[in-house]
């Protein structure tokens, strides 16, 4: 039972309590939310933008930190108490778990007469909808497995753009050898996380990563190749920073874009500080798919579920900001600023860098197959409570030089059963 889950008994209470509404005219959208990076802030402050000169007036509650674990906290306790926030952002499996909770409200009106799921891609407007009516609105598509280079540190090292894993240790042991950091990370658990999933998707493969993440498939995530991933990831934390620990992902991009790191393991929200710092896809940078996982698309879809209000003013300004999420322009100058992938299929892609580019059709020759996969260390595969239950395997050992990757897919399993 995960912590949503346990939540259902004591919301059921409160949500017989009248939900506050917040005092406005002509209406108030109250948006809780963790876009609080450099180039993350840019990116929201246009949707705040068009909601205002919607005439609506727009309350930010935004919460740092986490990966947005931080946020969730500050969510459940305002939906205990009776008084959620008009839209929150929330992804995957968790929008299930609270539309079963009875929360959020149905989108109908806007999502038909704004063509919806003509728009869409099939799989991103399942994962938006509940009981077969959008209770969330999409505004993009991110992907996770991606590899971000600077390519002046490897053109002084001598290093090489890598393809493969072996030529990714290769290029950190002449990036290390020539007096830099090899790989720029952020010691918080989605991070470790993150390395953690790449990794075991370039292992894995598809269908590997599948039955490991998705379907939690025991043989899958107890076999040979998965004590393999735990290997592969205790080396490559021996490239890392040692002073990492509690360092925030955008502090770790500043190094490659500073020319202190050589790479970074990130998604593709790591390019908004790229963008922020002036900085030219191709040029200054570069965003290659990670090793082994060409062919292979990880998404995370940033989305804002919404949730029931009363106050008929509020309501309309809740419906504004889910009209205006998907409009053109919103998700233009939104994706251009955050380095994501518009969720419409009917953008002119002209618009956008190299790097959203070959995000595109790499997402379109993912989708043909099976290689369109959810990602797990951010929300979109599992349930936060079985999510939690992984970062603090993967964590700890990555946190332990002395671990042993054996051991580790023990913890791994027992604790994914724990938390089930």
């Amino acid at each position: 039972m995960n912590a949503i889950t346990r939540l259902a008994a004591v919301i059921s209470f409160a949500s017989l309590l009248p939900l506050s509404a917040v005092a406005a005219d002509p209406g108030t959208v109250e948006v809780l939310h963790w876009w609080t990076s450099g180039g993350e802030a840019k990116a929201v402050e246009t949707l705040k933008e068009q909601v205002k000169k919607d005439g609506f007036v727009w309350k930010d509650n935004a919460v740092a930190g986490g990966g947005g674990a931080a946020a969730m906290t500050v969510l459940k306790t305002r939906a205990i108490s009776g008084n959620p926030p008009a839209a929150a952002q929330i992804k995957g499996p968790d929008i299930q778990e609270w539309g079963a909770l009875g929360l959020l409200t149905e989108l109908d009106d806007v999502s038909k007469a704004n063509h919806w799921d003509a728009l869409l891609p099939k799989q991103v407007a399942d994962i938006m909808k509940y009981d077969g009516h959008y209770v969330a609105v999409p505004v993009n598509i991110h992907r996770v497995n991606w590899l971000w280079i600077n390519p002046q540190v490897f053109e002084k090292a001598g290093a090489k753009v890598p393809t493969t894993l072996d030529e990714l240790f290769a290029a950190a042991d002449t990036l290390k050898a020539a007096g830099f950091t090899a790989f720029a990370h952020g010691g918080q658990p989605w991070q470790d996380s993150t390395v953690f999933e790449d990794l075991a998707l370039s292992i894995l493969g598809n269908k590997g990563y599948h039955a490991a993440f998705v379907e939690l498939d025991e043989q899958a995530l107890t076999g040979e190749k998965m004590v393999e991933v735990f290997k592969t990831l205790q080396r490559l934390g021996t490239y890392m920073d040692p002073n990492r620990a509690g360092r925030d992902w955008n502090i770790a991009a500043a190094e490659v874009i500073s020319g202190k790191a050589g790479m970074q393991i990130m998604g593709d929200w790591a390019k908004s500080e790229w963008t922020a710092a002036g900085k030219v896809a191709g040029k200054d940078y570069l965003c290659v798919a990670f090793p082994g996982t060409q062919g292979s698309f990880t998404y995370n879809i940033d989305s804002l579920a919404m949730f029931k209000l009363k106050n008929e003013n509020d309501i309309k300004a809740q419906n504004d900001l889910a009209k205006v999420a998907l409009e053109p322009e919103f998700q233009t100058v939104f994706n251009q600023n955050k380095g994501s992938l518009p969720v419409r299929q009917d953008m002119d892609m002209s618009l956008f860098d190299a790097c959203t580019q070959k995000s595109s059709v790499d997402f379109k020759d993912a989708e043909k197959g099976n290689g369109l996969q959810p990602s797990m260390a951010h929300n979109m595969a599992t349930s936060l409570a079985v999510q939690g239950a992984i970062f603090d395997v993967v964590t700890n050992f990555l946190n332990d030089p002395k671990a042993d990757p054996a051991t580790a897919v023990k913890q791994l399993s027992s604790a994914i059963k724990s938390a089930k």
